[in-house]
């Protein structure tokens, strides 16, 4: 399913490094909008422009007052090479799917970012050559989107891969140097202590490296998190490693620090209700720090009544919910009140019937269709014996009810 591609070599990839301010501009030119202000940036959920079902930005925005999103995510190919994908599969060089998704939001005044990385498929630090090469791959992203920021996604199981992490901590400082005013924030898992073993070890990479993002951002739900006050008291704990790490003060650790939370229920069944957004929002906002965002707007929807609660997807947040109930919390961030008209719902579509049964036994390929608790499944990859829904980085992709 992954085109193949070389790597740049290093000559190559410095010369376009070297280039990289004029490569923006001219990015820019191509259909990029006036930069949003770094607030906005900061505030930008996660969205999935081609996978779990997705919302139209376009409603979201009229809906909430968000005007940025953050597009997720570039990959290697599969199987290997140096040229950036979306998702491993679409390759950005000639995609159109999210240039067209890209053009709606800025033809309504908004912007995104891009994420690479994530938690699933082959990271670019992982199959590049060197950093040199990695910043080369994401260049050819923020020229041809002419992006304003970009999100380094940096968790299992590239992190434990030190190498990889060098390219594209590596990459990052060389982005931020060859395109002037380019926002980045890097994101890792949190841990109760603030961040475990990999985050401390590449925070210790990019000072080795001098580099500084506009902020460092955790990840704290997925490890034993249990709300509000387990993910604050993750936040103050991290905010204390940032200071050890780099010789901040408190107030400059906070400057430089982010959220990133999960809507709703989360992989390993832990949930976070609009009250406990509501509790790290105010937390961000006194401490002054940099970024609140959140995964994703493909899930700020309610589950069908016989859904919510009982499972994690990557299409529905499985608590009671308005739809885009929590992309107003970082709408709020960003400095703005949301719309106080109640929009028009969108009507909820007649369940389609339902494919065979999911069988355990059976050989499933690419684009494959099942069956499994009353929703309709495709499969992204060759897959057995992996139950649909079980995880939402897993081989299946929910279409919904039948």
């Amino acid at each position: 399913m992954r085109t193949l591609r070389a790597c740049l070599g290093a000559a190559a990839a410095v010369t376009l490094a070297a280039a990289g301010a004029t490569a923006l501009v001219a990015g820019n030119a191509s259909g990029a909008t006036t930069a949003l202000g770094n607030r906005w940036y900061a505030a930008a959920p996660y969205l999935m422009p081609l996978d779990n079902d997705p919302p139209s930005a376009a409603a979201i925005m009229d809906a909430t007052g968000l005007k940025a999103f953050q597009l997720a995510f570039v990959l290697a190919p599969n199987g290997g090479g140096c040229s950036p994908t979306w998702g491993g599969t679409a390759a950005v060089s000639s995609d159109t799917a999210v240039q067209s998704v890209i053009d709606t939001i800025r033809a309504k005044g908004g912007d995104v970012s891009v994420s690479i990385g994530g938690y699933g498929g082959t990271k670019l630090g992982q199959t590049c050559a060197d950093a040199a090469s990695t910043a080369a791959a994401y260049q050819q992203v923020i020229t041809k989107y002419g992006l304003h920021a970009i999100d380094f996604d940096l968790e299992e199981p590239e992190y434990e891969n030190t190498a990889a992490i060098k390219n594209e901590i590596g990459a990052a400082k060389i982005l931020q140097q060859n395109n002037p005013g380019l926002y980045v924030s890097v994101t890792t898992a949190g841990t109760a202590d603030g961040t475990g073993w990999f985050g401390k070890q590449m925070l210790l990479e990019a000072k080795s490296q001098g580099f500084t993002p506009n902020n460092f951002s955790i990840m704290p739900f997925d490890g034993g998190f249990n709300g509000a006050a387990s993910q604050t008291s993750a936040l103050t704990n991290f905010n204390s490693i940032l200071q050890s790490t780099f010789g901040w003060d408190q107030a400059t650790a906070y400057a430089h620090e982010g959220f990133s939370g999960m809507n709703g229920r989360s992989d390993t069944g832990e949930y976070f209700t609009q009250a406990d957004f509501q509790t790290v929002l105010d937390y961000a906002t006194s401490h002054n720090m940099d970024r609140f965002t959140f995964w994703s707007l493909n899930r700020d929807r309610q589950c069908t009544p016989a859904d919510n609660g009982g499972r994690t997807s990557g299409t529905c947040s499985s608590v009671a919910q308005n739809s885009w109930d929590f992309a107003e919390y970082s709408v709020k961030f960003a400095g703005v009140t949301p719309p106080t008209t109640t929009p028009t719902p969108t009507p909820t579509p007649t369940p389609t019937s339902c494919k065979t049964a999911w069988s355990s036994t059976a050989v499933y390929v690419k684009d494959d269709e099942a069956s499994y608790g009353g929703h309709n499944w495709k499969a992204k990859w060759w897959t057995q014996n992996e139950v649909p829904g079980a995880s939402q980085w897993g081989p299946w992709t929910d279409e919904g009810a039948c």
